[in-house]
């Protein structure tokens, strides 16, 4: 369905294009037809694709030229845009307009005054962008009669996908490159916990899950020391209620005696009867008989909160469990109200902001990961890579079900791109490295089972360029054989090209302005 869709898309930019074929204004009076010049140059902020007829000084030339924001690959929407005829150096006569007559598209009417040998180049300046083009040399014709008819046709293929529809897709391109790749290999892995990275955090004592405090969710993230949950301690004689009472209300008793003593010692040493030394004894009591009663209190508050089903109660005597470590919630094992044992697992914490990697070698790859330099992360379904860091450790142990040897890396995760125990690609660099021609992996398309990238030979025309392909890394890819560094190549947009090529219409090259 996405293929239908893109295919009428194509179809309907291509009827609107057609529309704009040049009528007899393009053509000579004596009825020959004239050869179109097409000129494409690219700068590092802009793409210029200019189309005109041959110049005479009797006739006045309507230049299309098309300019395109290389920030963005979309149409320039203002500026200025002056064609100057030099000789020397000097411009001898230039041709302006003030704005585009369609976004992206300057209308300059060119007419020299004498025949001979010119350079061309073609200026814009806008607001917020002024750039030049060199065209080169340009022939102004004396006559008609002396412009060439004959059509060289292009050495390869050229399938035609007009400036309107680049502008109108997503659309881009770039250079094909030579930089240094190193040889690498592709492997399977997986993501690990990094050494203290994982904590089962179990109960300290045996008692009750305190239902009054909410148990972290699964996924949550949790900083080191923050409080989990709490544990309500049981009583040592649960059932002994009345033992309690009793100790509660004889402490009580003592505590008031001790509080009459201390007042008659502290009325009797103002009347100097006994000494000092009386009543801080007395004042020595009577604190212990506090501390005795607020004890058998707090027992007897534990036993309430021990008994009931809500958990509510208990007070200071309830334990405060808090997390080891910082990370995430990977498992809850309790729920509130359950009773739990000495040492019963909680929950489970892992700590995801470094992860382990560990890329799964093949018994065959095995000698050439002797000359490891390095590796890096690639995640189905994203373009992203992310590198390996430090090598923690080489197993010295195949698996004997796999057959494979584990490399372990220590992986940076703070955006949490990575989960535990998640199935990823691994890129193992070896030490040798050698200078290719490389194009983004974008760039390189599927046709008919063979890689193939478009080759964008003027601003108008591609070329469809079946490729071999090498060395992949940092989402560059070699190309061995089938392009040559400095050839311009689609990286988005590639597969319009392809469905224009396989489209029975063919585009009419003229255009409205």
């Amino acid at each position: 369905m996405k293929n239908v869709t893109l295919i009428l898309v194509l179809a309907t930019l291509l009827a609107g294009c057609r529309k704009g074929q040049p009528g007899a204004d393009a053509q000579h009076s004596t009825g020959q037809d004239l050869e179109t010049v097409s000129v494409s140059g690219w700068t590092d902020k802009t793409e210029l694709f200019m189309e005109y007829q041959p110049l005479v000084p009797t006739s006045k030339r309507r230049f299309a030229i098309h300019f395109t924001d290389l920030s963005n690959f979309k149409p320039l929407t203002n500026g200025i845009v002056t064609v100057a005829l030099k000789q020397n150096g000097v411009a001898v006569e230039t041709f302006s307009t003030p704005a585009p007559s369609r976004p992206g598209i300057f209308g300059v009417d060119v007419q020299p005054k004498q025949a001979g040998r010119y350079s061309m180049s073609v200026t814009l300046n806008a607001p917020s962008l002024r750039d030049t083009h060199e065209v080169g040399e340009v022939l102004v014709y004396a006559s008609a009669k002396e412009i060439p008819t004959a059509n060289e046709k292009p050495a390869e293929e050229q399938i035609a996908f007009l400036k309107e529809q680049q502008w109108t897709l997503d659309f881009a391109t770039a250079l094909a490159g030579k930089r240094s790749m190193r040889e690498s290999i592709v492997v399977s892995g997986d993501v690990r916990p990094r050494s203290g990275g994982e904590v089962d955090v179990a109960s300290p004592i045996a008692g009750r899950v305190s239902p009054l405090t909410r148990l972290p969710v699964i996924g949550a993230v949790i900083e080191q020391g923050q409080r989990l949950t709490s544990i309500l301690p049981l009583t040592p004689a649960p059932g002994d209620r009345p033992s309690l009472e009793l100790a509660t209300s004889e402490a009580r008793t003592e505590l008031d005696l001790a509080r009459r003593d201390l007042a008659r010692a502290e009325r009797l040493l103002a009347a100097g009867a006994i000494p000092a030394r009386r009543v801080d004894e007395t004042r020595a009591a009577e604190a212990t008989a506090a501390a005795r009663l607020t004890s058998a209190e707090r027992r007897l508050q534990q036993f309430e909160a021990s008994r009931q089903a809500d958990g509510s109660g208990g007070g200071e005597s309830a334990f405060s469990v808090r997390a080891p470590i910082a990370g995430v919630i990977a498992e809850v094992s309790v729920t509130p109200g359950s009773n739990v044992s000495q040492g019963d697992r909680l929950s489970r914490i892992v700590a995801v902001d470094r992860v382990y990697v560990a890329a799964n070698v093949p018994e065959a790859e095995i000698p050439g990961i002797l000359r490891l330099s390095g590796a890096e992360i690639e995640v189905a379904g994203t373009a992203a890579r992310l590198p390996a860091g430090r090598m923690v450790a080489k197993s010295s142990v195949i698996d004997s079900q796999a057959r494979t040897l584990s490399v372990l890396y220590e992986v940076a995760n703070p955006a949490r791109t990575l989960a535990i125990n998640q199935a990823v690609s691994v890129r193992l660099f070896l030490a040798g490295s050698l200078e290719a021609v490389t194009v983004p992996d974008s760039a390189v398309i599927d046709d008919g089972g063979r890689p193939v990238v478009f080759v964008q030979k003027e601003g108008e025309a591609f070329a469809r360029r079946p490729v071999k392909l090498g060395i992949r890394e940092g989402g560059l890819v070699q190309v061995t054989e089938g392009l040559q560094p400095g050839e311009r190549v689609v990286t988005k947009g590639a597969y319009l090209i392809r469905l224009a090529a396989l489209s029975s219409q063919i585009p009419a090259h003229g255009h409205v302005h």
